[in-house]
């Protein structure tokens, strides 16, 4: 696959979008999770983290994004809608997913210490709930984990004690 636009597929369209919210909310100093919601074709919302600035845990990308749907919509019911986001959702987010009714939901890379749609739980997909939605894991997965190791990285080459020979 090359990087000429007109050859990606919808997903990887849509997620580079979502990648570039993540870079602003790294440039803010927040995580750098981006999300966009995606309706008849276009996007409706477009969020990245905010729990930095905000102090509020519940400021995550696709939080914000749902809200921003919603409104945009004038409907709790976000059907006929696809979410994508860079990390995997949380178990916060992924049970907004189910209450918001989104159908579909794409993401980068998969989160090993919170991820609750694939890694640590399957939300989207549990019978017990009662909307269920499309789990697409992967989509531009080494861009989105290229993201997060770099944020972080920085953050740890701050923190480390300089070396005072």
């Amino acid at each position: 696959m090359t990087d000429d636009p007109s050859n990606e597929n919808t997903d990887e369209r849509w997620m580079r979008s979502a990648i570039a919210e993540a870079r602003l909310a790294a440039a803010e100093g927040e995580v750098p999770v981006g999300a966009v919601i995606v309706h008849e074709g276009r996007i409706i919302a477009c969020a990245h983290n905010e729990r930095e600035s905000s102090q509020d845990p519940t400021r995550h990308a696709e939080m914000i994004a749902i809200q921003e749907a919603a409104k945009k919509l004038g409907s709790w019911r976000l059907i006929d809608t696809t979410l994508y986001v860079t990390l995997e959702p949380c178990p916060m987010c992924a049970g907004a997913l189910v209450n918001a009714r989104v159908p579909r939901v794409v993401w980068g890379c998969d989160d090993p210490k919170a991820g609750a749609t694939r890694t640590l739980y399957e939300i989207g997909t549990d019978a017990r709930l009662n909307h269920r939605f499309e789990c697409v894991p992967g989509v531009l997965d080494e861009a989105c984990s290229a993201l997060l190791t770099e944020f972080f990285g920085a953050i740890r080459a701050k923190s480390k004690p300089r070396d005072s020979r």
